[in-house]
């Protein structure tokens, strides 16, 4: 029986090795600002997710806000229509020119429709999170669809939800994905006349409870951009709209008995007939 035990742990042992020990590979795709009047956002868009598709080895892609232009239906399904050709899973954030509530277009319709084309997108809520090869990952929300604004706020509880996963998952890694950024890059400061996230010190003592997020991956500023702070990255990516158009490779690296270590490369996608 003891010799039966020895086994059994052993095999757990290595079953955890294991876990921690898997690499894992991902695309941020942030600020696509889509619409269905400008054949050219589709374009570039219809372009990237071509371009995504011939890349080896990702697990899966994230839009990080942002991804139309005016918070309308008609964007939001031609949105759909082109992301839902990746050949990966792909999960959405929400930024601040998605949603206006007012305008007919909340949360929950915006989520709706996206549900419709994918079937990765269960989640009724804009706080969600997945799981791949070991990592925790988190689609945390500061758009505000009442108001619309350039300034994100992450409410009250929003921070309590992120407080509770992050409890959760303590002996995991995490990395999470939201459209504002709470650390900003440089270069940037006429953005951040009008763009700054709302009491983001809120956010960080959040944050400051917890010792097992390994980035925090945004958009909105529309700069390429990665910070250090604590122990966690900030990384920071130009909207693929912009020139050159360009998404971000990642790729997250373990290695026995030492932290995860991330690594970013942004990809300019190459434009047919230009």
């Amino acid at each position: 029986m003891k010799k039966f035990l020895t086994l059994i742990a052993f095999f757990l042992l290595m079953c955890m090795q294991k876990v921690f020990a898997e690499n894992i590979k991902f695309v941020q795709v942030t600020d696509v600002h889509m619409s269905h009047n400008s054949e050219y956002s589709q374009k570039v868009l219809k372009s990237a997710v071509e371009d995504i598709n011939n890349q080896p080895d990702v697990s899966f892609v994230v839009f990080t806000g942002d991804n139309i232009d005016q918070a309308s239906e008609e964007n939001l399904r031609m949105f759909a229509s082109i992301i839902k050709k990746l050949n990966v899973p792909y999960y959405v954030v929400i930024g601040n020119h998605d949603v206006y509530k007012s305008g007919g277009m909340s949360k929950v319709q915006y989520l709706s429709i996206l549900r419709e084309s994918n079937r990765f997108i269960r989640q009724k809520k804009p706080n969600y999170k997945f799981s791949k090869k070991g990592f925790v990952f988190l689609i945390v929300d500061g758009a505000k669809e009442v108001i619309p604004g350039a300034a994100g706020y992450f409410k009250k509880d929003t921070l309590s939800w992120l407080n509770r996963m992050l409890d959760k998952n303590k002996r995991k890694t995490v990395i999470i994905f939201q459209h504002f950024p709470v650390e900003y890059p440089d270069r940037n400061s006429s953005r951040l006349k009008t763009h700054k996230t709302y009491k983001v010190e809120d956010y960080k003592s959040v944050l400051n409870r917890h010792n097992n997020v390994l980035a925090i991956i945004s958009g909105h500023l529309h700069a390429n951009g990665e910070i250090m702070n604590n122990g966690i990255y900030h990384i920071s990516s130009p909207s693929l709209l912009g020139l050159p158009h360009s998404y971000k490779i990642i790729d997250i690296v373990t290695t026995k008995d030492f932290s995860p270590i991330i690594y970013t490369q942004l990809r300019e996608v190459p434009m047919k007939d230009e």
